[in-house]
């Protein structure tokens, strides 16, 4: 099955509510940054980087009404007939806090290759709703998932269990509902889980935030059929991020 290209227009769409969304009045809106590095770029339960480090980074800009825009990059590494060397995620979304125990974020995710040699480009609709800081469920649906002319999706549930101000542990589990995406009349769908162990901690300088972050991945047997025994499956993570 042929990948779906993202139109102009919806790229154009993406582009031009990006670019609102950054001409805030420097006032009115708050700009944060955060640069990663991990040993393995791992979505959704699949390496991105066939288990390769990753170098990962991201500015984000958000006005008082909840309104946000954000760009964040990484390199990635797939299949070698697909020339895939970087990623590039475009959002514009809007999160707020609802009363004092829950907050809302829902937005406008568009996934892009610019190196590619094929079509892997797609846009998905995401929502999640956090409940006292710690407990989330997130949901995702797109009509173009993972790039081909297929819907697909995404439900994730999660929590993080603080040990004290600087330690704490955070689980997800996750199922991806996605159909026939190779043409096979096969069900393409799986579930995937992790454990993270995260240490943070403050940099030299006063801005900055550090987290350490160790992670377990796991897949089904569903995922390794689909994405193949080098991409799915269990692995671990580490990764080093600063915020600021």
């Amino acid at each position: 099955m042929s990948h779906h290209p993202a139109s102009p227009r919806t790229v154009g769409a993406l582009s031009a509510a990006l670019a609102a969304a950054f001409s805030f009045g420097a006032q009115a809106a708050e700009v944060t940054g955060n640069a990663t590095l991990t040993t393995d770029y791992v979505w959704r339960g699949s390496t991105q980087t066939q288990g390769d480090p990753a170098v990962q980074a991201g500015a984000k800009i958000a006005g008082e009404s909840g309104l946000y825009g954000s760009v964040w990059g990484s390199n990635v590494e797939f299949a070698p007939e697909t020339h895939a060397s970087s990623e590039y995620d475009f959002t514009l979304g809007w999160g707020h806090s609802l009363n004092d125990d829950w907050t809302l974020d829902v937005n406008v995710l568009h996934y892009r290759y610019p190196s590619t040699t094929v079509e892997l480009n797609w846009t998905e609709l995401n929502g999640t709703a956090t409940w006292k800081g710690n407990y989330w469920v997130s949901l995702g649906h797109s009509n173009e998932a993972l790039g081909y002319d297929e819907r697909g999706v995404y439900g994730l549930i999660g929590a993080r269990f603080p040990v004290n101000d600087k330690f704490r542990f955070e689980a997800a589990a996750a199922y991806y509902d996605i159909k026939d995406l190779n043409g096979d009349d096969r069900d393409d769908s799986y579930a995937h889980g992790l454990v993270s162990a995260v240490w943070a901690f403050k940099a030299p300088a006063p801005t900055v935030n550090v987290e350490a972050r160790l992670t377990a991945h796991a897949t089904d047997s569903k995922a390794k059929d689909f994405f193949g025994e080098d991409f799915a499956g269990n692995r671990i993570e580490a990764a080093l991020q600063a915020s600021f």
